[in-house]
């Protein structure tokens, strides 16, 4: 499971290393939280090109505030103008400055201890509230299911039309999508603009995982966009003795789940849906 990402930002100054790895690295270490600053990281692009990208990817930002360093501040108006969750330290009250004054600080007195002992309070509760974020960031709604009954004298085949919508109900742009994939029983194929979709088995026994293309790379807040698929089934077959019906149903739950770089998100589906005698 991948871990949520905290970036730190801090003065690059030797009097902070144990602040930020007996107190900060460490607390977060305890939560399950991966936290990094852009000093211990390798990169190409510039150190502030590299900055920007680490706050828009962190899922929470912990920022020393310490001393008034003027870099600080910069970044962690930047993080306020993205709304991200962010967790504010420092050693002075004096060092909060009066428009920072009403965001709650963590005031740990150049204690180590104290700090690590108050940050892994905050941290849990920043864990707790990345999940909600996560959990709520797509939506998945069945639009349309359309099924009929393909026959001829060898064998009878159910055919489904199928059209999902994926929604970002976040307040900021999704993370980007990697990959989905749509998990069935085993004896399900399916194809996307009449091209057979690649698939190896599920998680579970007699399933398929199905690799769908993702109709976009990623969601405005608020935006949406359609998958749309084809499935096939063959339910009847003339030479394996059962008897050829007029209808057959498929009823029951598959997942859609989108995977990205900030987790995978796995979505239940309920499906109903008859096939009746349509002669090719």
């Amino acid at each position: 499971m991948i871990k949520p990402f905290a970036f730190v930002l801090m003065p690059f100054s030797s009097e902070f290393d144990d602040i930020y790895k007996l107190g900060i690295k460490s607390a977060a270490d305890e939560v399950g939280i991966l936290a990094e600053r852009v000093d211990e990281q390798t990169f190409s692009e510039t150190i502030l090109e590299r900055i920007y990208r680490q706050i828009d990817v962190a899922d929470m930002i912990i920022a020393d505030m310490t001393g008034q360093n003027p870099n600080v501040f910069y970044e962690v108006g930047l993080c306020h103008s993205k709304n991200k969750l962010c967790v504010l330290l420092t050693q002075n009250t004096n060092d909060i400055p009066f428009d920072l004054k009403h965001h709650r600080h963590i005031v740990y007195g150049g204690k180590i201890s104290e700090l690590k002992s108050k940050l892994i309070d905050d941290l849990n509760w920043l864990k707790d509230e990345v999940g909600k974020k996560k959990s709520e960031i797509f939506a998945v709604t069945l639009k349309r299911c359309e099924g009929f009954l393909a026959k001829d004298d060898w064998r009878a085949v159910g055919e489904m039309d199928l059209e999902l919508e994926i929604h970002n109900n976040g307040q900021s742009r999704s993370p980007e999508i990697e990959a989905i994939y749509f998990h069935t029983h085993k004896n399900w194929s399916f194809s996307q603009d009449s091209i057979d979709c690649s698939y190896n088995i599920g998680d579970k026994e007699n399933t398929k995982r199905h690799f769908l293309k993702a109709p976009v790379a990623r969601l405005s807040p608020g935006a949406w966009a359609p998958i749309k698929m084809a499935g096939k089934k063959t339910y009847w077959n003339k030479f394996k003795g059962s008897e050829l019906q007029e209808k057959y149903i498929a009823k029951g739950v598959v997942i859609l789940e989108i995977v990205t770089s900030e987790g995978n998100f796995k979505h239940l589906i309920n499906l109903d849906v008859t096939f009746e005698g349509v002669p090719f």
